[in-house]
């Protein structure tokens, strides 16, 4: 089976990470309850200030269905206003 992969690379402030990793449990939750096709997610720090959320969905209509969405719920939305700047966001399949 292949899955579409959605690989988000993000800067947040280092002094606001423990904020961004206390809000990933509310932002995990929402995405279960309202995004079709959400299989997993990783979140991983790569430098002080830099992260990439590897982000699985079923099929790229399910990725597209949530980005079209965006930040719709508290959950998602409090996680998403943590991130400072957008560095790359790319998908692919594995």
């Amino acid at each position: 089976m292949t899955t579409t992969v959605e690989l988000t690379r993000f800067r947040v402030a280092p002094e606001r990470a423990a904020d961004l990793l206390a809000a990933r449990p509310g932002m995990l939750a929402d995405f279960r309850a309202d995004r079709s096709g959400f299989l997993d997610a990783r979140l991983v720090r790569m430098a002080e200030d830099e992260w990439l959320d590897i982000v699985e969905w079923r099929t790229p209509e399910d990725y597209a269905a949530s980005r079209a969405k965006g930040a719709n719920l508290p959950g998602i939305r409090a996680f998403f206003d943590l991130i400072d700047s957008l560095v790359s966001a790319e998908e692919g399949t594995m």
